[in-house]
């Protein structure tokens, strides 16, 4: 089939992200020697440069990995609610729902210590090493992406007038970044060149004291354990010491940010009051204490077994388990790919899936996180939630009750369910909330079901004749982005960053990034599994994916895309499984490029967490019959433009010829697979 992009090949490693800078520079550590977990996180902290309104060292990250020989498992970089982020707190200022924007909605910052943690223990290069590439493009400069000075532009006022440590570094000279024209971002330069000495300084002063390096899990060095182990020089002592005084530097580094002066910056910033969603100005709750006492962790993935391949992904706390759900709730036999049907059947299974998300995810639920689970993705509860399906639409809210249990719905979700209440899901955002939408045709900005996301929408089109004009902002939502990587010796790794982006919170001044606002998408409603909790995580729609076939590890993929994700991901997957290969190896490509679709017939995790009953946006690629033939089954379809569906990335590797595979998306003009 035509594809716009070949799905590559080769053997020494594939690299794909949502920007070509992090895939290329995560190549450059690939032919340094590094392994997967090097070239990740040189990825991802050069993602925080390029992509600032989608991703931040102050956000978060959850990321799936699966050493050559070893388990896969999860390494959580989602940070919880502070000690003093309260339901009492928050109903106490008058509010109802966490605030979208500013420090309320920070939760201790996570991203950080997740790919510390990784380079810690599975990499095997320095801090200097994988942070030397993020430093150059922050100190020497980028020609940004279009979707940067768009973000900037709309929330230009805000900035000047309210935020203005962001005006400092987004609106130089006065003006947004132009493509074309380098950007820098010299104070978070400076950061990270700061981090680096004082690591350096502190590691040195601990050997010299004899004191052995500080961590949760007493790791090795990655040179001493990971493939690839001969490519360090020197004798095997010396490796051995270079792996001490690496790990050394790393502990000191995670220490700085939870202690020293970077601490002490996001706790000033969360003190300052700041201009939020609300409307008015709050203080967040994020202290030093907050920082000093989290770090990130490992823990086994949720998985779901399906015609000889199990999918990997994060427990409950996160969206992950969405797309296991959708898999089970599949009848054994599927409708014709790409049919009307199929994509009926797919479309009232995620609605099921969504609902269920929304009574039972989250990391406050009494329910065990393996408890749920099992009974969730059972073959008993199952049938019975396929049996709901029919030949209509559904426009109900519908949660199941695994286990007998009666769902928890929160009082907004309840409302927005219903339609009572006037709620308005397209309404405008309220004052001060800096959602990022194209202004369409100079009008107004419109903010979509998740206005608290900021989301980048392109003007409406009306790409088929006598279809209703909609803005197609599904491809280029701005929340997030994404990395896939597979190396020489079988690694693999699949991370989602997201949060702290610059259109989130003011950038603190002497750091030049900002805090994140992960906590909008916990309720102020006690009692749920969402709740908010001080040092619980709120629930994320951060969902990378890992897939096994017959138990060996074949595949890393993941998306932007907010609520859209493991709706993205499960067309992707499918498309794979059940169509054909491409010279001997796994379409990625086609199954990236194929027309894809999404739904918002849920509560959004956004402020001001919206939903649309029925409603479908669909590519104007698809099928006019498909599209009418839904319509006919009661869907609510809105045609988008034809490429503007998910962000897609996906690396495999063919263990029975060492094959490696990636591909990346084409919507959005920046993602990039690269490999040999």
């Amino acid at each position: 089939m035509f594809t716009t992009r070949p799905t590559l090949q080769g053997t020494f490693a594939m690299v794909s992200s949502t920007h070509w800078l992090a895939s290329q520079s995560a190549m450059a550590v690939l032919e340094d020697g590094g392994n997967a977990y090097d070239a990740a996180v040189a990825a991802g902290f050069v993602l925080h440069v390029v992509e600032p309104h989608l991703n931040g060292p102050a956000g978060e990250v959850p990321i799936i990995l699966a050493p050559a020989g070893g388990e896969v498992r999860v390494l959580c970089g989602q940070g919880v609610a502070p000690a003093g982020a309260t339901v009492a707190h928050y109903r106490g200022l008058g509010l109802d729902l966490v605030p979208g924007t500013g420090p309320l909605a920070a939760a201790v910052p996570g991203a950080f210590d997740a790919w510390m943690l990784l380079l810690r223990d599975h990499g095997t290069k320095s801090l200097a090493d994988v942070l030397k590439y993020a430093i150059g493009y922050a100190r020497d400069g980028h020609a940004p992406v279009e979707r940067v000075g768009e973000t900037v532009r709309t929330v230009r006022e805000l900035f000047e007038t309210e935020w203005t440590s962001s005006a400092e570094v987004y609106l130089p000279g006065g003006e947004p970044p132009r493509p074309g024209e380098l950007f820098r971002n010299p104070a978070l330069a400076a950061t990270w060149t700061r981090l680096i000495a004082e690591a350096v300084r502190d590691a040195g002063s601990s050997r010299e004291s004899g004191a052995a390096p500080q961590s949760g899990a007493a790791p090795q060095s990655g040179a001493d354990r990971e493939p690839g182990a001969s490519l360090e020089p020197g004798t095997r002592e010396s490796r051995t010491q270079d792996g001490d005084r690496r790990v050394a530097e790393i502990e000191a580094a995670r220490r700085i940010w939870r202690e020293g002066f970077i601490a002490e910056a996001l706790v000033r910033q969360a003190g300052r009051p700041t201009r939020d969603t609300s409307g008015e100005r709050h203080s967040g709750t994020l202290t030093a204490a907050d920082l000093a006492s989290w770090s990130a962790s490992y823990e086994a993935p949720a998985t779901y077994d399906w015609r000889g391949w199990t999918l990997c992904k994060a427990g409950p706390w996160s969206q992950g388990p969405v797309l296991l759900q959708q898999l089970a709730l599949l009848p054994p036999e599927l409708p014709r790919y790409g049919s009307a049907e199929y994509t009926h059947l797919l479309i009232e299974g995620c609605k099921l899936a969504m609902a269920d998300r929304e009574a039972w995810y989250g990391d406050a639920g009494e329910v065990p996180p393996a408890e749920l689970l099992s009974e969730l993705l059972s073959p008993e509860y199952n049938a019975g939630r396929r049996a709901l399906v029919g030949e209509k639409a559904s426009y109900e809210l519908r949660p199941g009750s695994p286990g007998g249990r009666t769902p928890l719905l929160s009082g907004h979700a309840r409302v927005v369910a219903s339609g009572e209440g006037g709620f308005d899901a397209l309404a405008a955002p309220g004052a001060g909330e800096p959602t990022v939408a194209r202004a369409e045709a100079g009008g107004p900005t419109v903010a979509r079901a998740g206005g608290g996301e900021p989301t980048v929408a392109k003007s409406p089109t009306s790409p088929v004749p006598g279809e209703p004009e909609v803005s197609a902002d599904g491809g280029t939502r701005g929340d997030t982005c994404h990395l896939d990587i597979v190396d020489r010796w079988g690694n693999m790794v699949a991370a989602t960053p997201s949060g702290g982006w610059l259109q989130s919170n003011p950038v603190v001044p002497e750091l030049g990034f900002p805090l994140g606002t992960r906590l909008q998408m916990a309720w102020l409603d006690e009692g749920l599994p969402n709740s908010l909790t001080p040092g619980r995580r709120p629930r994320t729609t951060l969902t990378p994916s890992l897939a096994l076939r017959d138990g060996v590890p074949v595949m890393a993929f993941g998306t932007p895309g907010g609520d859209q994700q493991d709706q993205w991901q499960l067309h992707f997957f499918l498309a794979v499984a059940l169509r054909a290969e491409v010279r001997g190896g796994p379409d990625l490509q086609g199954a990236i490029d194929a027309p894809n679709w999404h739904n918002d017939s849920f509560p959004g995790s956004f402020h001001p967490r919206g939903m649309l009953p029925g409603s479908v946006t669909v590519e104007s690629r698809t099928d006019p019959d498909v599209i009418e033939e839904l319509r006919r089954r009661g869907h609510d379809v809105q045609v988008g433009d034809a490429w503007s569906e998910g962000r897609l990335c996906a690396v495999a590797r063919d263990p029975r010829t060492g094959v490696l595979s990636a591909a990346a998306n084409p919507r959005g003009m920046q993602g990039y697979a690269v490999g040999r």
